[in-house]
């Protein structure tokens, strides 16, 4: 068994999405996971409270802890554990965030590295640059060249050193997609788990679109098996889109944050505490304040803050295992254009999402256009286009009454198809096989476009066969109209109004 299996398990799969377990020093822990952010010079909510809430690991900064004489003193006796007062998995940083606020930190990688494995950490992070969106290309390279550099030195001293923490090696590259790709290459089998950094910034200017983009850049340079944590990144409105792009793991400090600021949290958005009458969470905290009481008790918000977050991912492990994860991302993208914008960002990756993304097991539920780019569509229509369908074919916009195979419509025809939105043409003895059996023959638009660029590549990939299509007047809407000119056009394509001889071919029966 390879080490890569035995440190990151995957048990069940969809989209991208996977509920697996993590294998650390200090236990196995399932993902997707949230580890909240622990301030040791300032606890909103102390680590214990956050185990009855049902965390399972954490995060803190070891650099903090480093540069602070008690702290550093207690950790190195106690361990990280025994400071924090936390027996579950503690994943530690290098203190990247404080380099990216303050420009410099008073430690070498090296330094900071060998103290993180001294305290115990269950995950190590060497110095990495958070290189910022939008540099100039030559910054991003120099900076991504010391983070490469790093993360080589921090696996050959944990080696040296014997310890049982993992390795994080993080990913940058700014906003490049082909730096990014080429960091997750260079990283694949140095690290044990791979953070995406530096896209706090584009969070916070809720740039979801280029955020998606540099996920997918740094997930395809990445092995498939390989856990990947989306850094900074836990509020609740992000969670189910980026574990449908491949992200396991992610932190955040923003229950605190936004706590402290009175912000309320929901997976949909942020709201403004001051501004609502009414509480539309039903989390224990909620359940027992006013939007009033609850403006007054920092506490207790980052308590809903954080709740709120957990309880996101239990509804996103819980449709991975029903194969519904596309349905919950396409709701919760709606909530907000510039997530949107991401859901169609991503699905420019439609192609490399469908070569990975298992077989699917719920019913297909047409969400918007950017369904028509989903995984089982696309398999449909490129095994379309390996089927043999003969010297004719006869393609039906709806199937006629009482027919359920090929029997009484075939005619001279050797293939008879349905046109199904968003799939396109599929032959009649397959409509009722998973998952085209589940979607209604109707759709909109852009379902309709699709199944008639399906169509059109069916054409234009059987020259030598004659096609007869019947489109009734639901699909010959003027925005259909130049498709449907083109496919008009084609030397083997002939019109013809076929539901008289369905009719004539039913009664013969």
């Amino acid at each position: 068994m390879s080490r890569r299996y035995e440190l990151f398990e995957i048990r069940e799969k969809d989209v991208l999405g996977r509920i697996g377990v993590l294998n650390t020093p200090h236990g196995k822990v399932e993902t997707p996971l949230l580890m909240p952010v622990i301030n040791p010079n300032k606890l909103i909510l102390s680590p214990q409270q956050m185990k009855r809430m049902g965390v399972k690991m954490l995060i803190t900064n070891a650099y903090i802890i480093y540069r602070t004489p008690e702290l550093r003193e207690r950790a190195q006796r106690k361990g990280v554990h025994g400071l924090l007062g936390f027996d579950g998995p503690i994943m530690t940083d290098s203190g990247s965030y404080q380099l990216s606020v303050y420009g410099n930190l008073e430690v070498e990688s090296d330094e900071i590295v060998r103290f993180q494995s001294t305290i115990g950490s269950d995950v190590v992070v060497p110095v990495d640059i958070p290189t910022p969106p939008h540099v100039p290309r030559r910054r991003a390279e120099k900076e991504l060249g010391i983070t490469l550099e790093n993360v080589r030195r921090a696996r050959q001293l944990l080696n040296e050193l014997k310890g049982s923490g993992l390795l994080a090696a993080p990913v940058q590259g700014s906003t490049y997609p082909e730096l990014r790709h080429r960091a997750a290459l260079e990283l694949s089998g140095i690290g044990d788990v791979y953070p995406i950094g530096a896209v706090v910034p584009l969070m916070e200017q809720y740039r979801f679109d280029v955020l998606a983009q540099v996920i997918m850049h740094s997930k395809m340079g990445l092995p498939p098996c390989a856990p990947v944590h989306l850094f900074g990144a836990g509020h609740p409105m992000v969670l189910a889109l980026a574990v449908a792009l491949g992200c396991d793991l992610f932190d955040s400090a923003a229950y605190a944050l936004y706590a402290a600021k009175g912000r309320y949290l929901t997976p949909q958005g942020t709201q403004v505490l001051s501004d609502m009458q009414e509480l539309p969470c039903a989390c224990p905290v909620c359940a027992e304040h006013t939007p009033e009481e609850l403006g007054r008790n920092e506490m207790a918000l980052a308590e809903h803050n954080l709740r709120v977050a957990l309880t996101e991912l239990k509804l996103i492990r819980e449709c991975i295992r029903e194969g519904t994860l596309t349905e919950l991302v396409q709701q919760r993208c709606r909530a907000h254009p510039k997530l949107l914008s991401a859901l169609r960002a991503a699905m420019s990756h439609a192609s490399y999402i469908e070569e990975i993304a298992p077989q699917p097991r719920a019913p297909f539920f047409y969400g918007g256009p950017e369904s028509v780019q989903r995984p089982e569509v696309i398999r449909h229509r490129r095994r379309l286009l390996d089927m043999d369908i003969g010297e004719s074919c006869l393609v039906l916009s709806g199937r006629p009454r009482g027919v359920h195979g090929s029997r009484g419509v075939h005619g001279s025809h050797h293939t008879v198809c349905i046109l199904i939105a968003p799939f396109g043409p599929c032959p009649i003895e397959l409509c009722e096989t998973f998952p085209v059996n589940t979607v209604s023959i109707e759709g909109d638009l852009e379902a309709k476009q699709c199944a008639l660029e399906a169509l059109e590549a069916l054409i234009l990939a059987n020259p030598s066969c004659s096609f007869d299509i019947e489109l009734d007047e639901s699909w010959c809407i003027p925005l259909l109209l130049p498709i449907i000119g083109r496919l008009e056009a084609f030397n083997n394509v002939k019109h013809i109004d076929v539901k008289k001889e369905i009719h004539e071919g039913m009664s013969h029966e």
